[in-house]
């Protein structure tokens, strides 16, 4: 029996009772799973009324702008990876763009890069993209009218739900940022300026009616009628650049897919301006020659070689990733001959230096095509008929841009913090960029955000992705490693320890549940080892061997999977 099918075997094999029951659940005619309870039965709503898997995210989406808005939410992007029943696969690229009046130098003063400018403030905004997303996604394939979905969602907004742990964490932490702004201050905080607390009621009354709005009107509402009216006078008054033509001028872009291969699975994943699917996959392409299982992913060893491999890949991110649009994003850094050449520097005794990218085959010519045409969340569902999708939403950083535009409840993203302000200067994630990434009118940030189907025989066997900023990159490969070389289930490709290096700054950053000597060895090594209590969160969705399914949630968040 071939290594791929005993692998196979071994992942739909899987044991629920590992996990706690909130995260982890089987099922055959559906499965949703999101980083908020609510929201997943929002998804399981859909399903259940004769909807589809595209339906359950939609549904799932536009709660989680409600119910977890610090990470997502209609002001800002998204990337949505769908693969239908008939085996067609999607890429829906909802991602913000700079505005038409962004220039280059848009956030230097004095020659230096000013992080605030990018962060927070009319500034930070790009054009949202993740309506038009869920409205294409809706009109393109899904069975329920998107005004029924709208509708739910907008109920949850107007009678409230009970924050969680996490929500009210973020709200602590973001408190004095949301304060500056009115809008913002009014929703997200208490009438004496103080955070909600867990289990404290949250009421989003004007998003409600914007939800309503979109319902009533369309999304035209949102682009080119009372929102984007609004948001253009506000953007006026307040030193922004984005306005009516930007948000009138909005596409979606339909791209092909990235694919790959790992010992003997297809993998689907997100294309650039993502840099989440290439870097998966050429992380994946360079582990490919060792024989990881041997190692077991708690070890010292498995953890400097995937560490190293991120390296590696990370370096090639800072280099040449960037909007395909306007910047040629090389296709060689997916192959197999250049992942060979850079798995050879890899020495499993000691941390190897990193100066610079490489340079992947025909860089100049061989591009991804132009088209004419702990922050984010990531959730994914699947129905009976075959229908699949992964989709990672953000607003970037906790509630975006702090902006909520008057009257809407609509928080507005900082996307335009993704961009490389200054050549090797780093943005909030500590990432540096190049030319690539450098800010221009109508581009599109790079993004590290990693929807991935895994293909067995061209059929889905694993739906992955997260949320975290750079990690999501990482912890996908991770739980990748952990269903294909360890033949582990989703909740425990989930639950397993997680580590992450992205070149720049050269450390290593591990949690705390890994063994002390495995820590110490690799300080041994060489790497610059900082401990973190928990990185990121992820959600997945796998299948099992009676052709149902198997949802979890990340058991480092409050998530649910649930299926019916």
């Amino acid at each position: 029996m071939n290594r791929s099918l005993l692998i196979l075997i071994a992942l739909l094999w899987w044991d629920p009772s590992a996990v706690a029951a909130e995260t982890v659940q089987s099922a055959r005619r559906g499965m949703v799973a999101t980083i908020q309870p609510i929201a997943t039965r929002a998804g399981l709503d859909a399903l259940r009324s004769g909807g589809n898997a595209i339906d359950a995210a939609i549904a799932c989406a536009l709660t989680l702008g409600v119910v977890d808005s610090h990470n997502s939410g209609i002001g800002g992007g998204c990337f949505m990876l769908i693969r239908l029943a008939d085996g067609r696969l999607f890429a829906l690229d909802g991602r913000e763009t700079a505005p038409a009046r962004a220039t280059r130098d848009m956030f230097l003063r004095n020659g230096k890069a000013d992080p605030a400018l990018s962060q927070d403030g009319a500034l930070a905004v790009g054009v949202p993209g993740e309506l038009a997303v869920l409205a294409q996604a809706s009109q393109r394939f899904g069975r329920l009218p998107m005004r029924s979905l709208l509708e739910a969602a907008a109920r949850v907004a107007e009678d409230g739900f009970p924050i969680d742990r996490h929500y009210a964490g973020r709200l602590l932490d973001t408190q004095g940022r949301l304060a500056a702004s009115t809008e913002a201050c009014a929703i997200f905080l208490k009438g004496d300026g103080r955070p909600f607390i867990a289990g404290e009621v949250l009421r989003q009354r004007d998003l409600a009616a914007s939800y309503r709005a979109i319902a009533t009107n369309g999304v035209d509402w949102f682009y080119r009628g009372g929102f984007a009216k609004r948001t253009a006078d506000w953007m006026r008054s307040h030193g922004g650049l984005l306005d009516e033509q930007d948000l009138s001028g909005y596409r979606v872009i339909d791209r092909d897919p990235v694919r790959g291969s790992y010992r003997g699975f297809d993998l689907v994943s997100f294309p650039p301006p993502s840099s989440g699917g290439v870097h998966v996959v050429e992380i994946l392409n360079i582990l490919e020659p060792y024989d990881v299982n041997s190692l077991g992913d708690r070890s010292a060893d498995f953890v400097h070689l995937v560490a190293e491999a991120m390296k590696l890949a990370f370096a090639d991110r800072a280099k040449w990733l960037g909007d395909p649009d306007f910047t040629p994003v090389p296709r060689g850094l997916i192959s197999k001959a250049y992942a060979g050449d850079l798995s050879r520097r890899i020495r499993m005794d000691r941390a190897t230096p990193v100066t610079a990218a490489g340079t992947p085959p025909a860089a100049d010519t061989d591009v991804f095509r132009r088209e004419s045409n702990r922050h984010t969340t990531h959730f994914a569902t699947a129905d009976a008929d075959g229908n699949w999708v992964a989709c990672t939403a953000s607003l970037n950083t906790s509630f975006g841009s702090k902006v909520v535009i008057p009257g809407t409840g609509i928080l507005l993203n900082n996307h335009m913090d993704d961009f490389a302000a200054q050549p090797g200067i780093p943005n909030y994630f500590g990432l540096v960029g190049a030319e690539a990434n450098a800010v221009a009118a109508g581009k599109r940030p790079l993004s590290s955000m990693s929807p991935t189907f895994v293909l067995k025989d061209g059929k889905p066997i694993l739906s992955i992705g997260a949320a975290g900023g750079p990690t999501i990159i990482t912890q996908t490969v991770l739980a990748i490693l952990r269903t294909l070389d360890f033949g582990a289930d989703p909740a425990a490709a989930l639950s397993g320890g997680r580590f992450h290096h992205q070149w720049k700054p050269d450390e290593l950053h591990i949690e705390s549940r890994f063994d002390p000597t495995v820590i110490e060895e690799l300080r041994r090594r060489g790497h610059r080892v900082v401990v973190e209590p928990s990185i990121g969160a992820a959600q997945a969705i796998g299948i099992t061997l009676q052709d149902g399914f198997t949802g979890a949630a990340d058991p480092r968040s409050e998530g649910r999977a649930e299926g019916y």
